[in-house]
């Protein structure tokens, strides 16, 4: 872990991200991309309302005929949730809602999820993950001894998504992506890509069970099968709207009874205890810093107020054991082999097969098309 720690000065991103670039005033390049490639072509006005309802009326016609026009991932959370409501009330869309059980969720999630479907009258498919596979994916992950152990429960919603859109001829997949949350995006050294050949190396090299039903799907098949060649569409709504997290949570709280995680992504137990013990106790990651900076950036807290955050831990001691002993319990390994894994020896996707430069060529081609704006490195 680093010990000389250089914090930008107009955000709380740091120097735990390895190619992160200070100019003389010590700004991350972070903030400076933000402020003169995003901010200027960004901000949501009445524009952008209209450029919303062309991109609503273009998804209402060409879905007229159909059961549903687009389709929405429900995590629970504040993006997706948000996101439901505007489709359905603002843009007068006929979304499917579509949630992915993996195993881990919590409560809170699984109630916002009921509460956004059944208030909007949408329909919803669940897809649950056979366990088994799920259980020994994700365990691999653990003994690869990789930061990134969101990855098998990120590629598998990901991944169901899009194939259940294309076996349904569902040609619009809404997204909760939003510049306002996620510009500063965690580096690739803590959140590693969608990256299928190493999902596959890492589950070949320390997994038992054989893939049978888990969803999957490669990069070449997103992007080049189902976008450019059957024409699938990835929409991003909560980009041509005002999107202030606190007044947004405010608002769903007061219409639906939504209500708000401790962190951003605390919606599973999983997720909780990796962003809040494993990748900040084991690799010095703590991924807060990147959620903090955006919230600075676009003014909803202070640089102070963010820095204030990041001196409190991420969650209570005694929730992190409990959390470790339920997570060993439902892997099916003891705590004390558990944590063994844990303080094994730190390993990175460059200890196993990857594809990470045809993504990152993929990315760059994205961004000279204008199809991405965010920093991915």
């Amino acid at each position: 872990m680093k010990t000389d720690i250089q914090v930008c000065t107009n955000c709380v991103m740091d120097n735990t991200d390895s190619k992160i670039v200070f100019d003389e005033k010590g700004v991350c390049d972070y903030c400076n991309s933000y402020y003169t490639d995003l901010l200027p072509n960004w901000t949501p006005n009445e524009n952008n309302d209209k450029k919303l309802e062309e991109i609503a009326k273009k998804i209402r016609k060409d879905g007229k005929n159909k059961e549903f026009d687009c389709i929405i991932g429900l995590s629970g959370g504040v993006d997706s949730s948000y996101l439901a409501y505007i489709a359905k009330e603002k843009m007068k869309l006929r979304p499917l809602i579509y949630t992915v059980d993996t195993g881990w969720n919590l409560n809170v999630a699984v109630e916002n999820i009921e509460k956004i479907v059944k208030k909007l009258d949408l329909e919803m498919y669940t897809e649950v993950i056979n366990w088994e596979e799920m259980r020994d994916l994700q365990l691999s992950f653990f003994k690869a001894q990789v930061p990134y152990q969101d990855l098998p429960q990120d590629h598998v919603i990901f991944a169901g998504l899009y194939n259940y859109a294309m076996k349904n001829k569902i040609k619009y997949v809404l997204t909760g992506s939003n510049n306002a949350t996620e510009f500063v995006r965690p580096p690739i050294e803590w959140v590693h890509l969608n990256d299928l050949r190493l999902i596959k190396d890492i589950h070949n090299t320390y997994g038992e069970v054989k893939f049978k039903t888990i969803p999957l799907c490669s990069m070449f098949k997103y992007k080049l099968l189902y976008q450019y060649i059957k024409g699938m569409k990835r929409v991003a709504p909560l980009d041509y709207i005002p999107y202030n997290k606190k007044i947004v949570e405010r608002e769903l709280n007061e219409k639906f009874g939504w209500e708000k995680y401790e962190n951003k992504h605390y919606e599973n137990i999983l997720t909780r205890f990796y962003e809040g013990y494993y990748l900040p106790t084991k690799f010095g990651y703590d991924k807060r810093k990147s959620y903090l900076s955006n919230m600075i950036l676009t003014k909803e807290i202070t640089r102070d107020e963010a820095l204030a955050v990041l001196k409190q831990s991420p969650y209570d001691e005694q929730l992190i054991q409990d959390d470790l002993e339920y997570i060993a319990k439902k892997l099916g390994i003891s705590k004390k082999e558990f944590e063994k894994i844990i303080n094994g020896k730190n390993k990175t996707y460059k200890d196993y097969k990857n594809s990470l430069k045809l993504i990152q060529f993929a990315i760059k081609c994205a961004k000279l098309l204008g199809q991405e704006n965010r920093n991915f490195r």
